[in-house]
């Protein structure tokens, strides 16, 4: 059985959940989801968790890297985090989740971008879903995709907290910043 040790911590743009395994980080959730919004977290009512074979344990110790370099992201002290991460997601979602990881700091691409960057250029509904399915948010950066009118769109933390996270690094443009 897999031991994933969690912590919530409080950011600038509300509570956050992380997991990690011994590989690296695994989830990064906002702690307000939208219903029906993915999650790793375990749920005590769920019947279905007796058959998983993840253990989860809560730790600020195993955490605090993680934690540590995402208090200096939001300080503006960090462009690029350095901790592993233990990605689990179908091929394409791993490929789309590579791309979002090429994103410098402080830019945006559209979805499109992201789905000629995988290979499927007509793909970027797909790739709309599989951001939708990123389970680290902020490493991970799924808030630099922008529409390709250049407005944002779907977020998992919500509009308000894209347009933070953009703001923060200094991605807003005229368009993005209505």
């Amino acid at each position: 059985m897999e031991t994933l040790y969690f912590t919530t911590v409080n950011s600038p743009i509300g509570p956050l959940f992380l997991a990690a395994s011994s590989q690296g980080l695994v989830a990064l959730e906002f702690d307000a989801r939208l219903r029906g919004q993915q999650t790793i977290r375990p749920n005590p009512r769920n019947v279905r968790e007796e058959k998983t074979q993840i253990k989860f344990e809560e730790s600020p110790e195993a955490t605090q890297g993680y934690v540590a370099e995402l208090d200096e992201y939001f300080a503006g002290r960090r462009r690029s985090f350095m901790f592993p991460l233990d990605l689990r997601g179908t091929d394409f979602q791993l490929a789309c989740w590579r791309a979002l990881l090429a994103i410098p700091y402080g830019e945006t691409r559209t979805y499109a971008d992201i789905a000629r960057a995988v290979g499927k250029p007509q793909g970027f509904r797909a790739v709309g879903m599989a951001n939708n399915r990123n389970p680290v948010a902020i490493v991970v950066p799924c808030h630099r995709v922008i529409a390709s009118d250049g407005s944002l769109c779907g977020y998992g933390g919500g509009l308000d907290v894209k347009r933070k996270l953009l703001q923060l690094e200094g991605a807003l443009s005229g368009v993005l910043a209505a």
